[in-house]
Order: C-alpha cells, then structure tokens, then sequence
C-alpha cells in the first residue's frame, strides 16, 4: 500500500492512541514489523504546542521513515497551521483524527464529534490538505451513532478534499470500544472510493487480520488495543499474511528482552521518575493474558526507580522461563 509516495509495507499499521503510541512504543513497534507507527494525537492549538508533553509528541529524532503525526482540533485554520507546524518539525505524513470517542475530545467539537457536522468536515480536509506538500490522512468512526452511520459520505468528502488514505473503525462514536467492531460499513467505504482504506477495530490475531482484509477489501489493517502488551503482533501478522503460517509464540526470554528494552527507552525518554510509572501501564498489558499476572500486577506497583523495575522484570520473566522448562 502506498501514501502518497511512501510505501507501507507490510500493509499492518500501529493506530494512533493517545498516551500509548509515544516515540518509544512506535519505535518497538517498528522494529517488531509495522509498516507505519502513527503518533499519538498532538493538539491543534497552539498556546501548547511548547509545553513539555507536546514537545515530547513531537520527538522524531531517529525514527524510521515514514514519520505519521496525528493532529487534533476543531478549526481549519488552526488545524492547517498545526499540519505545517508538525511538517517543519518532522511529520512526512500527517493525520486528521476524526475518530476518538473521548468525551473530553469530543465535548471541545473535535474527534469523532466532527462527523456531525460533513461541511466542517470538508473544510478541515481541504484546509490541511491545502497547507502541506506532504500526504494527509484521516481517521474515522463509521459514525456517531447507529442511527447515523455516515462513513460513505464523510469518505467521499474526504476524497473530494484530496486525502490520501483513510482510516475506517468498525464502530460508531456512541460505541467507543464495546461489543465488536463491524466490518460491512468499511467494505461498503473501499468500494465507494478510490484511494487507499486501512480497517481498524478488533484486529488482535494473524487470522482475524486476515479475515478483515478479505470482508472489507482494506489496502492494510490498523492494530490499536491488540498492540498492547503483544508488539510482536505485527510481525505475526505479517508473516502469516504472507506465508499462511503462524510464528510460534516467544519464549519468556524473548519476551522479557523486548519488554526490558521498551522500559530502558521509556526511563530514558522520560526520565527516570516518570518513564517508570508510564512503564507500569505497558507491565499491566504484557501481563494481561497471563495466568501469573496477579504476580506480575506486583511489580507493576511497587517499583519506584528503574533499576528496581527491571530487576523485578526480570526475576518475573525468569520464573516463568524456569517452569516452563519444567513442564517440558
């Protein structure tokens, strides 16, 4: 699949999530096989574009090509002024969010909140659009509610506007993230248009990938939610979209030594003091699935320097490998 001129391969794209696709988990993310890591959600305004979180957002340096920066706002003006604002700072692509349900976003007329206004929508893509040289794209919800599924439109509007590719969840804005994501609507918006769909929603398995990319007829799928604690999801993905194969699960060594160095990047980009207690959100999610993580919830939360949590890591991890020799 192609953004403009850059090619996304493999087809199998980190969504942008707000306070979890910061520089260090793009990075591994990368490394571990996505095509495109999309930043987290930057801010429109630019009254804080200097404050300490925005200028960590904004951190490109030494991040694999192509850079995708989400931008967030109500304003087309200030949105286009954000859009060359990131450009100069990096971003070679830059993303429109027209699909967080937050109530916060969405309370401020931004986000998912946008799609009910389709004039606005059409003035905000044309404006960013008009402001860059680099490719724009936008991400959506099928709708804000059930009763008002308006995807199709909002995807020709796009189209119209000259974005680059689209983003589809499969749920409405009143959804959030309940029940599952539905995959009708994106099909319908991939026929209905000509430039490139990612489908996002529920993507959590190579074959769940797979299906979704044959019901929808999607150029790429977005994983958000199953990246969590699994960063080697992509490259799973990748390789079974290829090959029809599955990758076997990594060992606990394997796993202690991707998560060890995403805590060692988390501590040095933010910090000792706060890397290790934005660390303790990620410990939580590598842990979610397994049947140990009552254990695990306990290094999470009693580790205060970063030493103590990668100590605590790795005697965890440790454990796990020696019963699983055990039992073999």
């Amino acid at each position: 699949m192609r953004i403009g001129s850059h090619l996304i391969d493999p087809p199998v794209v980190l969504a942008p999530m707000a306070g979890v696709t910061d520089k260090p988990f793009r990075l591994l993310c990368k490394r571990m096989g996505a095509g495109l890591a999309v930043s987290e959600m930057t801010t429109a305004d630019p009254r804080l574009w200097h404050t300490t979180k925005s200028r960590k957002r904004m951190d490109h340096l030494g991040e694999p090509d192509p850079i995708a920066v989400q931008i967030a706002g109500y304003d087309p003006q200030m949105l286009a002024e954000a859009a060359r604002f990131n450009v100069d700072h990096g971003a070679q692509i830059i993303d429109i969010n027209m699909g967080c349900p937050a109530k916060k976003v969405c309370n401020v007329w931004s986000g998912s909140a946008l799609l009910q206004d389709e004039p606005l929508v059409a003035r905000i893509c044309r404006a960013v659009v008009e402001a860059v040289d680099v490719p724009v794209t936008l991400k959506i919800r099928t709708g804000w509610n059930r009763e008002n599924k308006n995807a199709l439109n909002i995807a020709r509007i796009a189209e119209d506007a000259g974005i680059a590719a689209l983003a589809v969840h499969g749920r409405t804005r009143a959804d959030k993230y309940q029940g599952e994501a539905e995959y009708e609507t994106i099909a319908a918006v991939k026929r209905a248009i000509s430039i490139p769909l990612l489908a996002n929603g529920d993507v959590t398995t190579p074959e769940r990938a797979r299906h979704v990319l044959d019901v929808t007829g999607a150029d790429a799928v977005m994983v958000g939610r199953g990246a969590q604690g699994r960063p080697w999801i992509f490259r799973e993905i990748a390789h079974y979209l290829a090959t029809g194969e599955k990758l076997p699960e990594p060992t606990p060594d394997e796993v202690c030594a991707i998560l060890c160095e995403h805590l060692e990047h988390l501590h040095d980009f933010y910090g000792e003091h706060q890397g290790v207690r934005i660390a303790r959100k990620h410990l939580g999610w590598y842990a979610k699935d397994r049947p140990e993580n009552a254990a695990f919830r306990a290094v999470v939360n009693r580790a205060e320097s970063a030493a103590e949590q990668l100590r605590l890591t790795r005697d965890y991890f440790a454990r796990l490998a020696d019963d699983a020799a055990l039992a073999a």
